[in-house]
């Protein structure tokens, strides 16, 4: 094949014509070391300078092309390599189709020279060949892999078995073997290979069932509990997951650890577009009171989007109790129920809140601090910035609207609620001592008050 590609034979003879004008020329005697030797750099000059040669040709023509086509595939064959790779197999083929006729056959010298060519030019291949293949499998991963699913390790996977077959074949020429005696001679130490290559084997199966059950893709944001990864996912290859936590650290967890075990992905919250809010502030017990009529009237009038609600509920004869999603779920009986009425109607009244999902104002378990009270429901949008905006305006909202209702809302005491006490204005006046002694009589003297005889 080579010597068909390389007319190998004329090339040779005429290099040997000049080399033997070249020591004529310079008065040096016609040795064959000598010839051998300035034939042999000769050919490797040539080699290296036809592959640069080529290699640039490749090159200003692929950029003329993207250049007048604009081109997204020219320029992403330039900016991955892929034709310079290709072009390292030019110089080792050229030198084994010249080199030959430098030397005799049974030279042990050109056996060995040929052995080293032929290892090297196994791995080059195999480099050109691994490169197609990476630059083929951006191309799918960009245009067809639309879902973002993990198959990096599928491309690990070729990549290493095509290192392995063109190491196996590079240590044949080099023991002078057959690859097949090679291989059946690994047979033996397929457990120490399976306990050498462990985690890319289990990463190999974990990513096909990543893949294939659609559990990750790049860019989901995924929490495991078991590890401090919460972030968005990076890149998923043959043996490690890479997530991005929210504080900017990289987090590295091999792919199995995500099949063993269990991990949130909030990519179902990212689809759809919404994001839950549930938070609860607790309702003094001892501010819950039942409400009057002259109550609904003035609240009525101070939040008028309560009224329609409120008609409805004196038409029935009772609460209503629509099971629908974004519904109105307080009562008319208490000013906590007055409250739940307000802030259904101002949720459902509020844009950044989606219609289309359950809307709730719910009285949750009693505490010893109180009677929690729920906010549930969806905001209209996923972002992290806005989602936190929305929820701190609704929390604010009820801090400051249920003093209206006549709640209040529990908080632990403080320094201000502690009134500190002066004990010594506190403490009761010491009352002299009353003597017992008849009034008139002079009270008898002891000797502790210094009159003695």
């Amino acid at each position: 094949m080579i010597t068909a590609l390389i007319p190998s034979n004329q090339v040779a003879q005429w290099l040997l014509v000049h080399i033997h004008r070249l020591l004529d020329a310079i008065g040096l005697e016609k040795d064959k070391t000598i010839e051998d030797i300035i034939y042999a750099a000769i050919i490797v000059c040539f080699a290296l300078f036809l592959g640069w040669a080529v290699r640039k040709v490749i090159l200003l023509s692929v950029r003329r092309f993207v250049m007048i086509r604009h081109s997204d595939l020219g320029k992403e064959l330039v900016e991955h390599r892929v034709l310079i790779h290709c072009s390292h197999i030019i110089p080792p083929l050229v030198i084994l189709a010249l080199l030959p006729f430098a030397f005799t056959r049974d030279s042990t010298l050109l056996t060995i020279v040929f052995r080293g060519l032929f290892i090297y030019t196994t791995l080059v291949v195999c480099k050109a060949i691994c490169s197609v293949t990476s630059f083929c499998w951006l191309r799918f991963d960009e245009t067809r892999n639309s879902k973002n699913l993990p198959l990096r390790g599928i491309l690990d996977t070729i990549l290493g078995i095509l290192w392995f077959i063109a190491i196996i074949i590079s240590i044949s020429i080099l023991v002078d073997k057959s690859p097949v005696k090679l291989l059946t001679g690994l047979g033996a130490f397929a457990a120490v290979l399976m306990l050498v290559f462990k985690d890319s084997i289990l990463g190999l199966v974990a990513g096909l069932q990543l893949s294939q059950n659609d559990m990750l893709r790049v860019g989901d944001w995924i929490v495991v509990p078991s590890t401090i990864a919460n972030g968005v996912v990076t890149d998923v290859s043959l043996t490690a997951v890479k997530v991005q936590n929210w504080d900017n650290t990289i987090v590295t967890l091999p792919p199995y650890t995500l099949i063993s075990s269990s991990f949130q992905n909030w990519r179902g919250m990212k689809d759809s577009g919404c994001r839950r809010i549930a938070r609860s502030v607790i309702i003094d017990s001892d501010t819950i009171t039942p409400s009057t009529p002259q109550m609904i009237a003035e609240l009525s009038g101070k939040y008028p989007i309560m009224k329609s609600y409120i008609s409805h509920i004196e038409n029935l004869g009772h609460p209503d109790y629509n099971p629908g999603l974004a519904t109105v779920n307080g009562t008319t009986e208490t000013n906590l129920g007055l409250f739940r009425i307000y802030m259904c109607q101002w949720l459902l009244n509020n844009p950044a809140i989606r219609n289309d999902e359950q809307i709730l104002v719910r009285i949750m378990d009693p505490t010893g601090e109180g009677l929690p009270l729920q906010i549930y429901c969806f905001t209209a949008t996923t972002a992290w910035t806005a989602y936190e905006a929305i929820q701190s305006a609704i929390m604010e909202h009820v801090a400051v609207t249920a003093v209206d209702f006549g709640l209040r809302l529990f908080n632990d005491p403080s320094g201000t609620d502690v009134t500190t006490v002066n004990l010594s204005d506190a403490r009761p006046a010491i009352r002299p001592a009353t003597s017992s002694a008849p009034v008139g009589k002079p009270t008898p003297k002891t000797p502790e008050s210094g009159n003695t005889q």
